[in-house]
């Protein structure tokens, strides 16, 4: 779902999160930033490579701005000059898509986030994506990031945050853990921003061939809030059995995961021929999935891929309470997604 506002506030990285599972080798020195990497939008850059996967990671909201197999770009990439188009790659923290004019109450009481989507007046995509993380461990095929998130304006919690990219074999895996270091408990949810990609250019989405394992959709309003939950049978939603996309334009978030025997739920993008192909799965604990056709996104950008963005909870969850996590002091929780070539 595209966004290219960002919130308002803008903490200061806190104290390195504690440890948590992924890479631990120790990195060599790092080489000397060049004003250019230290200057760009996206910030300092992290490339992670096995095999013939590559990725390039944005120190600006532990993003994923590239990612390519023995060439071929799997996702939307853009320049590390350039804000993320549409939100491209970005990590979507504490809160995914949209919360109705920003208004809660947790707990008895009511809050207000600060409205970072003024076209619809509602609060989106949560406060990380443009914050700076900093690299906590790393290797050749791995790397992770954190951040600790104080307060902010209507979110009065702070969290311990990580994100762990790391290339293999079967593609990239992506983690990120939360950790609720202060004295309240906290509303959570979890979003990611890829834009899946068979590299064929703009309006290549048409002919693309969509496999998508759900079978509810969320209706929304003109300010995209939900306002109904229906199924896919016999609507342009239902991708349950791989089909070309067409002229279809989503905005729309899906749940009900038919999921594989390992637990994932796969969401498939392939050329019309089946030559090529890309694979998003994501882990038992996401429960829905917001696919976005790429619209709204201009020149190059304009449906050349469709987001499929992992959610652990839907639009407008924290004001209506739809499995947003709640996390004690003390309390972790971790989300689990990845891509891969096909």
């Amino acid at each position: 779902m595209a966004d290219a506002n960002p919130p308002t506030a803008n903490p200061t990285p806190g104290p390195t999160p504690g440890p948590t599972p992924g890479p631990t080798t120790t990195p060599p020195p790092a080489p000397p930033r060049s004003p250019a990497d230290e200057l760009a939008p996206t910030g300092p850059q992290q490339v992670i490579e096995f095999g013939d996967y590559r990725a390039v990671l944005t120190g600006v909201g532990a993003g994923l701005r590239a990612l390519s197999h023995r060439g071929r770009p799997l996702v939307l990439k853009y320049p590390q000059e350039q804000q993320a188009p549409g939100g491209a790659g970005q990590l979507l923290i504490p809160w995914p898509n949209r919360v109705r004019d920003g208004r809660y109450r947790f707990d008895g009481h009511d809050q207000q986030l600060d409205i970072s989507e003024p076209a619809t007046h509602n609060a989106s995509h949560g406060f990380v994506r443009f914050l700076p993380w900093r690299v906590v461990a790393e290797d050749a095929a791995s790397v992770r990031f954190g951040l600790r998130l104080y307060p902010m304006h209507g979110y009065p919690h702070l969290l311990d945050l990580t994100a762990s990219y790391r290339l293999d074999e079967s593609g990239l895996s992506v983690e990120v853990t939360a950790r609720n270091v202060g004295r309240t408990a906290a509303p959570y949810g979890i979003g990611a921003h890829p834009y899946a990609t068979l590299g064929m250019g703009p309006g290549s989405v048409d002919e693309a061939v969509l496999e998508l394992p759900a079978d509810s959709w969320a209706r929304v309003d003109e300010r995209l809030i939900p306002v109904g939950r229906e199924s896919v049978e016999g609507t342009p939603y239902d991708f349950r059995k791989p089909r070309a996309i067409g002229p279809t334009k989503l905005d729309t978030a899906y749940t009900g995961l038919l999921r594989d025997p390992d637990g994932r739920a796969r969401v498939r993008l392939t050329s019309a021929d089946g030559a090529r192909g890309v694979e998003l799965w994501v882990g038992e604990e996401i429960g829905w999935l917001q696919l976005y056709s790429a619209d709204g996104l201009p020149g190059a950008y304009h449906r050349a891929g469709v987001a499929v963005e992992p959610m652990s909870c839907p639009p407008n969850a924290f004001a209506t309470g739809e499995d947003v996590l709640r996390l004690e002091p003390g309390e972790r929780v971790s989300h689990r997604w990845g891509i891969k070539a096909l």
